[in-house]
């Protein structure tokens, strides 16, 4: 949470509400003792909001709304010392459940009257973080049950139209045992919120990475977001955390590979979840240490100077996606095509993918679209290794750890995509399209007025 009191932080994120069209934004710990939410001195509870505020109105102030996680403990209610991270998060129960519940209704009262209702009512209150590890929660599961009850009934006591959900779990987990457990108690559920990372459950211990992804298998993540919507009873399915993997320090963080996983995957939940919040936006990060390094392999779409990584790319080429979804005829074993309609235009998101040790091949993709008159002008934006790719900028540069000024703008214009003309043709009664599609690789194809029907 302290992180948004960054200038650089809030710069990064208002880029990604322009160029990608990003709505909300989830972080840990805006009850952690480093924000000063609560305390005890000299015997006298202690509110402390103004940090909260300061962060919520640089959120807000963008025209977003914060997805708020309310976590971790504050040391003066927590019933042990147990924390996580070099910020020191309390991750045990509250010692005092009706102290917790408290804080909540004073928290939630502040944020209403300060925001107005109306606006606090479309945030999300999501109630801690991964409670299914003991890394994040020191207690039982019936332990974090009691926790959402008393934090769902503290915020419906301040407004009964504040939205509230859980259980905030790792890897698809607690899923069914918690719904069945809210409806058992008649308790509000306004949305079934979860986390998967397709390196999850899958390999051995001990594993690396790239054995994980390995042992995994392409459209999991899909998989695994039908099964928790079969179990979510009809409320909508957010997914508060998602990523290439569950390493912070990951090389193909940086790589087209993972521009094409991100747009593979969140086309392939489309229609499944209501919200899909990939871990994260920025390298502006510090949950193990705070790295100086451009390209470390860093969680964020940008990096910590805010270059563009092919990831991030590929976020702004799913935002150019139109709003209707048109049918598609073929298979290929690592070629994906969606097609859509934007106004009079169509919009093509092309993605050769697949996970490490996995075989993929460079293709040579035709497309043909029926019922297209004329043979207008196409482009093309690509992300691949030889384009939008700025670690590979760096690493000829030597690799620099504190770039000049002159390096970061060659790294920032080596992260663009650029529209590049592309040649179509009539054939059949049909519009053609050809190209090809290097391995991990993002391709997006604008032909303007190929909508309009014929």
């Amino acid at each position: 949470a302290t992180l948004a009191l960054r200038r650089d932080w809030l710069e990064q994120l208002e880029r990604c509400r322009r160029e990608l069209g990003v709505r909300a934004v989830r972080f840990h710990g805006i009850l952690s003792d480093d924000v000063g939410t609560f305390t005890i001195e000299q015997g006298q509870n202690v509110d402390s909001f103004y940090n909260a505020f300061q962060i919520y109105d640089g959120i807000v102030g963008l025209g977003m709304t914060p997805f708020v996680e309310l976590s971790f403990m504050p040391r003066a209610l927590a019933q042990g010392a147990t924390t996580v991270f070099h910020y020191a998060a309390n991750v045990t129960p509250p010692r005092d459940p009706d102290a917790w519940a408290d804080l909540v209704r004073r928290f939630a009262a502040a944020l209403v009257t300060r925001y107005g209702a109306a606006e606090v009512r479309t945030w999300h209150f999501e109630v801690w973080n991964e409670p299914n590890l003991t890394a994040f929660w020191d207690g039982t599961q019936a332990e974090y049950f009691d926790l959402y009850r008393w934090t769902a009934q503290a915020l419906k006591e301040i407004d009964g139209g504040l939205q509230v959900g859980g259980p905030a779990t790792a890897n698809n987990g607690w899923i069914e045992a918690f719904v069945a457990y809210v409806d058992g108690a008649g308790l509000p559920l306004d949305f079934v919120s979860t986390h998967h990372y397709p390196t999850d459950a899958f390999g051995q211990p001990g594993d690396d990475t790239e054995k994980q992804l390995a042992a995994s298998r392409r459209g999991v993540l899909r998989e695994q977001a039908q099964e928790v919507a079969r179990h979510a009873g009809g409320r909508p399915v957010i997914y508060t955390e998602w990523s290439t993997s569950s390493n912070p320090f990951f090389w193909r963080n940086d790589d087209p590979y993972a521009a094409a996983f991100v747009a593979r995957s969140c086309l392939d939940v489309d229609g499944i979840v209501a919200g899909y919040s990939f871990w994260t936006f920025s390298d502006i990060f510090e949950e193990n240490y705070f790295s100086s390094v451009p390209f470390h392999g860093g969680f964020g779409l940008l990096t910590i100077h805010g270059v563009a990584k092919p990831a991030y790319r590929a976020f702004e080429l799913l935002h150019r996606l139109g709003d209707e979804r048109l049918a598609v005829d073929g298979a290929h074993p690592t070629v994906d095509c969606t097609v859509t309609r934007r106004g009079d235009d169509l919009v093509v998101l092309l993605t050769n993918h697949a996970l490490p040790a996995h075989a993929v091949a460079p293709a040579q993709v035709r497309l043909r679209l029926a019922s297209v008159a004329g043979t207008p002008a196409a482009t093309v934006e690509r992300v691949d290794a030889d384009h939008a790719n700025a670690r590979r900028a760096w690493e000829a540069m030597g690799e620099p750890t504190y770039p000049t000024p002159e390096q970061l703008e060659a790294l920032h214009a080596a992260s663009e995509t650029g529209a590049e003309p592309i040649a179509t043709a009539h054939d059949g009664g049909a519009l053609v399209v050809d190209l090809d599609l290097p391995v991990h690789a993002v391709a997006c194809l604008t032909i303007p007025g190929a909508g309009r029907p014929a």
